[in-house]
C-alpha cells in the first residue's frame, strides 16, 4: 500500500479492500480447520456427535454474542487497530488448540478462536464498504469471497498436512495468524489516515430508505434475519457433518470425504463471487429470492441419489445458496443507512449463531436418528426462502455516484 502515490486514494482502497479480503482467507482457513479435524477430534477424544456440535457452538457462539456489541461500538467509535487484535486472539486460540489435552481445553481453545472472528469481521465489512467507490455488492463479494475461498482450504490442510503429523501439527497456523495480524496493522494505519470517512459512511440510497415506514423496516430486517436463519442451519448440515455423512452412506475414506467438502466449499466461495455483483446490476432482492429459493430442488434431491450425484449436487447447491450473503448484507446496509458496523456484525453473528445452533441441534438428532435423517430434514429449510417476496424494492433510486475517499495525509 506504499507503492501508490497519495493522489491515487481509489488504488489505495483497492489495495486496502484486496488485503483485507486476504486477510479474511487466512481467517477462516483456519478457523475451517476446527470442523475438517472433528474426524480426528472424535477418534482422539472419544467425543459424540452430541460433544462435536457443542464445539461448533461454542466457536460459533463467542463470535455472533459478540459481533453486534462490536459493530455498535465501532460504529460510534471506529477502531481501525480492532482487526489485528482479533487475529491475535485466533493466535493463541490454534496455539492452545495444538496441544488441548480434554475437552473443556478443546472448547476454550475454540472459544478464542471465535472471540477473533467477531472482533475482526465488523470492521472488515465497514472498511469492504468504505472502499468500494459504490460498487457495495462487488466490495462485499470480494470481502467475503476471501473468506469462503479460505474455508475451502481448511478442509484440504486438515486432509494432507495435520492429519499424517497429529493435531500438534495445528500450531504452525500461528505463523498464519502472525502474518495476518501484520497485515492488518497496515489496513489499520491506512483506516486511522482516512478516519473522517470511516466515522459516518454515507448508505447509498439513504433518502430513499428513510422515507420507508418504521415497521416497514422492521418487517424486512426479520425477513432478512429469517433468510438467514434458513441459510445457515442447512450449511451447518454440510460444513459439520457431511465429511460423516460420506463416510456412513458411502464408506468413502476421511482424505475422500475431505476433498469432497472442499469442493463443496470451493463452491460456495465462487458462488459468493457472484451474489454481490449480479446484485449490483439486477438488484439485490432478485438476487435474494433466486438464490434461497432456487436451491430447494437441489437439496430436496441431495439424500436420495449416488456419491457422484452427491457431489454434483452439493456443487450446485453451494453456487446458489452463497450467492446470498453479500445481498442480504447489502439490502440490510442499505435498509439502515449510517449503522454499517452494527449491521455487519448483527448479520455476522446471527450468521454465526445460527451455524452454531444448528451444528448442535443437528448433532443431537444424528446422535438419536442418523445422518441420512439430518439431511432428509434439512431439506425443506430453503422453503423458507419464499419470504423474499415480501422485501420492499429498493432499487428504485440510486444516487448518482458515491462520495470520493478523502486522499489521506502520510
Amino acid at each position: 500500500m506504499t507503492g501508490t502515490t497519495r493522489s491515487d486514494p481509489a488504488a489505495i482502497a483497492l489495495k486496502v479492500l484486496l488485503t483485507i479480503s486476504f486477510c479474511h482467507f487466512l481467517n477462516d482457513m483456519m478457523q475451517s480447520i476446527i470442523p475438517a479435524i472433528y474426524p480426528i477430534l472424535k477418534d482422539a477424544f472419544h467425543l459424540s456427535f452430541a460433544q462435536i456440535g457443542l464445539i461448533t457452538l461454542t466457536c460459533q457462539l463467542t463470535a455472533s454474542l459478540l459481533q453486534p456489541l462490536v459493530g455498535i461500538y465501532t460504529d460510534r467509535r471506529p477502531q481501525p487497530f480492532s482487526q489485528p487484535v482479533g487475529m491475535g486472539f485466533t493466535l493463541v486460540g490454534l496455539v492452545l488448540l495444538a496441544i488441548a489435552a480434554s475437552f473443556p481445553a478443546l472448547i476454550f481453545a475454540v472459544a478464542l478462536v471465535g472471540v477473533g472472528s467477531s472482533v475482526l469481521h465488523p470492521e472488515s465489512s465497514r472498511v469492504a464498504r468504505v472502499a468500494s467507490g459504490g460498487q457495495h455488492g462487488l466490495a462485499q463479494s470480494v470481502f467475503q469471497v476471501g473468506g469462503n475461498a479460505g474455508g475451502a482450504l481448511g478442509p484440504l490442510l486438515a486432509a494432507f498436512f495435520i492429519l499424517p503429523r497429529g493435531l500438534g501439527s495445528i500450531a504452525w497456523f500461528a505463523l498464519v495468524a502472525l502474518l495476518a495480524v501484520v497485515l492488518l496493522t497496515r489496513v489499520g494505519q491506512w483506516s486511522r489516515r482516512v478516519g473522517t470517512a470511516l466515522q459516518k459512511v454515507p448508505g447509498t440510497m439513504a433518502a430513499t430508505h428513510r422515507a420507508l415506514p418504521r415497521g416497514q423496516v422492521i418487517l424486512a430486517m426479520a425477513i432478512l434475519l429469517a433468510l438467514i436463519f434458513s441459510k445457515y442451519f442447512y450449511m451447518a448440515s454440510l460444513t459439520s457433518y457431511y465429511t460423516f455423512y460420506l463416510m456412513s452412506r458411502f464408506q468413502v475414506t476421511v482424505q475422500s470425504a475431505q476433498v469432497h467438502l472442499f469442493i463443496f466449499l470451493g463452491a460456495v466461495a465462487a458462488g459468493t463471487v457472484i451474489g454481490g455483483p449480479v446484485g449490483d446490476r439486477i438488484g439485490r432482492k432478485r438476487v435474494i429470492w433466486g438464490s434461497i429459493v432456487g436451491v430447494l430442488p437441489f437439496t430436496l434431491l441431495l439424500p436420495h441419489v449416488n456419491l457422484f450425484w452427491t457431489g454434483v449436487l452439493s456443487v450446485v447447491i453451494g453456487l446458489i445458496l452463497a450467492s446470498a450473503f453479500s445481498a442480504i448484507l447489502v439490502f440490510a446496509q442499505e435498509l439502515v443507512p449510517g449503522r454499517v458496523g452494527t449491521i455487519s456484525g448483527l448479520f455476522f453473528g446471527v450468521a454465526s449463531a445460527m451455524g452454531g445452533i444448528g451444528a448442535a441441534l443437528l448433532g443431537r438428532l444424528a446422535d438419536r436418528t442418523s445422518i441420512l435423517f439430518v439431511y432428509q430434514v434439512c431439506a425443506f429449510l430453503p422453503m423458507i426462502g419464499l419470504l423474499a417476496g415480501f422485501l420492499p424494492n429498493l432499487e428504485k433510486v440510486r444516487p448518482a455516484r458515491e462520495p470520493a475517499l478523502p486522499v489521506p495525509a502520510r
